[in-house]
């Protein structure tokens, strides 16, 4: 195998974003995320076409930047603990440096500010507060020995920021449309929530051969029963704020088909996993969540917006 040291700037950062932030992973995901957004807000507003290419790339890009930010700032927060109980990730072992993660930080904020710009400088007051509350969740809100340990609280308040940004992706056709936020947008960003708490809780519910001392995981703090019981009562949340958006934008039959299919296949597998938890049922789950946010989200605004379009 070849030594690290040896390898280039660029092929450290590609080893990089294979072992921390997998582009071919995240890329569908937050496309459906963003476009989504946009998509939706032409809808509640009653503005039945596509968004213009510049909105949408705005929207992707800014979001997919947000969420690569996000990863930056983990490795600054969890910097000691990496060191001391997970040294086989990218920053302790050296392959690259806070400081390189810096100076990429410091790259994405010019990206983001440059297309917000472009397309229209009132957009800054979104990004900037998508970046406040970035700042706040660095800081743990200022309370970093209380939040810490009671990682449920610490879950959801870290998981607004999925609703700030989604609001990020609709401003980016409301606001440059010179209209105020539509009121049919609020079930929209609570379904992001949700959706959020789902990525969370799937990524980090893992079968007992998973754990590790000193590494925090809900299967470990709730036990695992009590963790897949939470991932169902937050799945059902999102469905049914799913089903209220359809019913919104005049696409609740699909909506209902497709959501209930898929509600009944996750409630399946997280039964398979509770009865036979291990590492390839966590993985699975954690599948399943990235699938089921990629779903909802091309019912919500995607495809009830192309059909709108179609009928006219």
């Amino acid at each position: 195998m070849r030594n690290e040291s040896d390898l280039s700037f660029f092929q450290r950062w590609r080893v990089y974003q294979a072992e921390r932030f997998p582009v071919l992973t995240f890329a569908p995901l937050l496309a459906a995320f963003s476009f989504c957004g946009v998509c939706l807000s032409r809808l509640v507003r009653h503005d039945y076409a596509w968004p213009s290419a510049l909105s949408s790339l705005t929207a992707f890009v800014c979001v997919f930047l947000f969420f690569l930010q996000l990863r930056f700032l983990d490795e600054f927060k969890d910097a000691e603990v990496d060191a001391k109980y997970r040294p086989e990730r990218p920053v302790p072992r050296g392959l690259v440096s806070l400081r390189q993660i810096g100076r990429a930080f410091a790259v994405t904020v010019a990206v983001q500010l440059a297309l917000t710009l472009w397309l229209s400088p009132k957009l800054l007051v979104l990004l900037f507060m998508v970046w406040g509350y970035m700042a706040l969740m660095t800081v743990e809100f200022f309370v970093p020995e209380w939040i810490k340990p009671r990682l449920l609280t610490y879950m959801w308040t870290h998981m607004l920021i999925m609703p700030l940004i989604d609001f990020f992706a609709t401003g980016c056709d409301w606001l440059t449309a010179q209209t105020l936020p539509p009121a049919g947008l609020l079930l929209f960003l609570l379904v992001s929530f949700f959706n959020g708490l789902l990525i969370e809780l799937g990524r980090k519910t893992w079968a007992p051969e998973q754990e590790r001392p000193g590494v925090d995981s809900y299967s470990s703090y709730c036990g695992l029963p009590r963790a897949l019981r939470l991932f169902r009562m937050i799945m059902a949340a999102s469905y049914l704020g799913a089903l209220g958006v359809g019913w919104q934008v005049n696409f609740f039959a699909p909506t209902l088909v497709v959501m209930t299919l898929l509600l009944l296949a996750g409630l399946r597998h997280i039964s398979r996993f509770r009865a036979e938890p291990d590492a390839a049922g966590a993985k699975k789950l954690e599948k399943f969540s990235g699938l089921w946010v990629i779903v909802c989200y091309l019912m919500m605004g995607i495809l009830p917006l192309g059909a709108a379009i179609w009928a006219r």
